[in-house]
């Protein structure tokens, strides 16, 4: 008789279970994210009602890879041009939103005597929106092309961006299982310096690199050629020392700039569904029902923390960055909910092992209600902006809308150190990367290899210092006599 590998089984399981629960979603037009929980809770091993997965293992390897792709994906969506695009105002949401639910999450694992671990994570679960639950929503409602609507779609692209650094300060902080000001701050500097590095690489090199293989490029090759610069950057990234899902997302952000950037994403939307339908199935296998009946007051308390922090955070921000306030309310409705990035970051804790049992269910069970309750907020948020009208002081509307023409006009005004910026800015810090880039190469990988075949010698290092000195001549030029 034939041995079937036990991954193959527990797939089987898996996908069998996972179609099943979500075309019963389907038809109740529910979140399909939803259903791969509940039918990873299904075949998990805390509910022996169905077939269990006997290879957990393999099955983790599996999520993992649905994490790259999840971000893979998120990345070819992102692109730098729609950061560019995004204004003030959502930039302003956005950054307001994640400092302040941080701020909650750490202070209120410090009020309830959690790890400083667990406050830290907590925050990171809380701070960042679903894209694919609010995209869902306004599909659905068919609110696209509102003035609000907008203002929530740049406030997740910034948001977005947030993850992924949250996500690398997390990784950095479990390292030290401290709030190290130094270390911080040398994993930011690392990390911003690689990011312009790719940066710069990817905007030059890539679309070149397309543009000749264009004419040689179906659907499969295109495929292939996209998963496997997603890997590589994963690679790449992973040797740098930051997590596999940051060079997915880089990668996915670079090839979005290229003419083939909407192709890329439409034939890796089926890859990348299967893998996070196996990431969102191994969520829900983790959860444990005894741990959510204990921890059911501890749910309750998150979820009306995460609905009402993130509607008085995002509506505040709104308001500052000089909305008007039945814009404010309708954003801070919309983005009251966690999603995609919660499962990310709460399953960074647990793969650190850094985090307590009880978060994970936790951070699941509340993404699951808010994930419920995101289309009702956002149909009821015009009524409810109506019910608040009524009941603040004509006095405080007037301040409100004498506060918000003069932030507005100031918004789109650039001065003098503005205009320097757009000048030169960009330009001497790009420059500025490369010949580090340039220097550091040299240095650490050719330096250490010649040594290593022809021992240390003097005339080694002076000959690889001019020859950076000469490779750099270029750029430095371009930092002290480029054209504004």
């Amino acid at each position: 008789m034939t041995h079937l590998p036990a991954l193959i089984q527990d797939l089987g399981v898996i996908l069998i279970t996972a179609a099943l629960v979500t075309l019963l979603f389907k038809r109740l037009k529910q979140p399909v994210v939803l259903g791969y929980l509940i039918a990873g809770f299904f075949v998990g091993p805390h509910v022996p009602i169905l077939p269990g997965v006997s290879d957990t293992a393999s099955i983790q390897v599996w999520a993992e890879m649905g994490v790259i792709f999840l971000l893979f994906g998120l990345g070819l969506e992102f692109s730098f041009k729609k950061l560019a695009q995004v204004g003030r105002s959502a930039s302003i949401i956005a950054t307001f939103e994640v400092v302040f639910m941080m701020a909650i999450g750490y202070f209120t694992g410090q009020l309830l005597g959690w790890s400083l671990m667990d406050g830290l994570f907590l925050g990171g679960i809380l701070a960042i929106s679903s894209t694919t639950i609010i995209v869902r929503a306004f599909d659905e409602l068919g609110l696209k092309g509102k003035q609000f609507v907008t203002l929530v779609f740049g406030a997740l692209i910034v948001e977005d961006l947030a993850a992924i650094l949250l996500m690398v300060i997390l990784s950095t902080l479990a390292a030290t299982q401290s709030l190290a000001g130094m270390e911080l701050l040398t994993t930011s500097a690392k990390l911003g310096f690689f990011m312009i590095l790719w940066f710069v690489l990817g905007i030059y090199l890539l679309p070149a690199f397309m543009a000749r293989v264009r004419h040689l490029l179906t659907d499969e090759t295109a495929l292939v050629i996209s998963i496997g610069l997603c890997l590589l950057m994963v690679i790449i990234a992973t040797a740098a020392g930051f997590s596999p899902a940051l060079g997915a997302f880089v990668m996915g952000s670079l090839l979005a700039e290229t003419r083939e950037g909407h192709r890329i994403e439409k034939v890796l939307m089926p890859v990348r569904d299967l893998f996070a339908a196996v990431f969102f199935v191994s969520v829900g296998m983790l959860l444990d029902p005894r741990v959510l009946i204990e921890h059911s007051g501890m749910i309750v308390l998150v979820t009306a923390l995460t609905i009402v922090g993130k509607f008085i955070s995002t509506a505040l921000g709104a308001i500052i960055s000089g909305e008007r306030l039945k814009n404010a309310v309708k954003t801070g409705m919309s983005l009251s909910q966690i999603g995609e990035f919660s499962f990310i970051i709460a399953t960074l804790g647990v793969s650190l092992k850094v985090t307590s049992d009880f978060l994970y269910p936790i951070a699941v069970a509340v993404s699951a209600i808010t994930t419920f309750t995101t289309p009702y907020m956002i149909k009821s948020s015009g009524g409810f902006y109506e019910w608040l009208e009524k009941r603040i002081p004509q006095t405080i509307l007037n301040r409100f809308s004498e506060y918000e023409a003069p932030v507005k006009r100031r918004g789109g005004e650039t001065g003098p150190f503005g205009l320097l910026w757009k000048a030169y800015g960009m330009t001497i810090i790009l420059n500025t990367v490369v010949v580090i880039a340039l220097s550091l190469a040299i240095r650490l990988y050719l330096a250490n290899n010649l040594r290593e075949q022809f021992g240390h010698f003097r005339m080694i290092d002076e000959l690889l210092g001019l020859g950076a000195l000469l490779l750099s001549l270029p750029f430095l030029w371009a930092i002290v006599f480029g054209s504004p």
